[in-house]
């Protein structure tokens, strides 16, 4: 009789799933927001020091060449950091491949406006000149991300394995080197004819002044990754939960 007014009660009112009151939607999403907007950014060829020549043999120093997503794209790698230290390898491969599907759906989006029929040329070229799809860029930036993602959080889970809680820092510095290095030497070896790099020492300047940069972000803000990592883990319900193993 209970069962059948609770039934009844039920009736009466839509129904909806429950949310998931854990951290891990919200880093998704700020990881998959970060990927598309770097993967936009860094269509522009940007220079510093550009009037300046300095070399060491045949490694230029300067000027230093980049792109337009240098200040944004190492967050989604600290954001990786922050996945894979909490959730586990699986748990981060699943995120990693949410964003590798949103940069592709983006990138056939952008397509797709660029191809429509335009009412105002002018505004047709301004447009496309910020969004319009180059496919060795697209090619260039979901090889790159799926490649240094899926290394990076593998390495950092790899050392987790033997370290347990303790190193975290040598987690977080050893997992970016690896896959901020395969990440950045990808990304230029395919994209740089596509931006404008045409001789070998602006290559590997773009290389190293890349993975450098990447790297040394990762370092600066640690302490703001250990925090952001510490809080998480004390507000996880289900984090070192006994029984629960995560396998790579």
């Amino acid at each position: 009789m209970t069962e059948s007014k609770s039934q009844d009660r039920d009736a009466e009112h839509a129904a909806f799933a429950h949310v998931s009151r854990g951290y891990y939607p919200i880093i998704v999403a700020l990881f998959t927001a970060t990927l598309i907007i770097s993967n936009v950014c860094a269509a522009k060829w940007v220079v510093f020091l550009g009037n300046f020549d300095v070399s060491v043999g045949p490694l230029q120093i300067l000027p230093i060449n980049t792109d337009g997503a240098f200040f944004l794209f190492p967050l989604a790698y600290i954001l990786g950091d922050v996945l894979s230290e909490v959730y586990g390898f699986r748990a981060t491969s699943r995120a990693i491949y949410i964003g590798f599907g949103a940069l592709i759906l983006g990138a056939f989006c952008f397509w797709i406006a660029t191809e429509l029929p335009s009412a105002d040329p002018v505004r047709q070229h301004d447009f496309q000149s910020i969004v319009g799809v180059v496919p060795r860029l697209v090619l260039a930036g979901v090889v790159a991300f799926l490649v240094g993602q899926i290394l990076n959080s593998y390495v950092l889970v790899l050392i987790k394995e033997k370290t347990k809680e303790k190193h975290l820092w040598a987690r977080l510095i050893g997992s970016t080197i690896v896959g901020e290095f395969a990440d950045t030497l990808i990304f230029c070896s395919i994209a740089a004819g596509a931006i404008g790099i045409n001789t070998w020492r602006d290559f590997i300047n773009y290389v190293l002044v890349g993975f450098l940069w990447k790297t040394l972000v990762e370092v600066v803000v640690m302490p703001f990754t250990y925090q952001a990592i510490a809080i998480i883990k004390k507000r996880e319900p289900t984090y070192g939960a006994s029984g629960l193993v995560e396998s790579r």
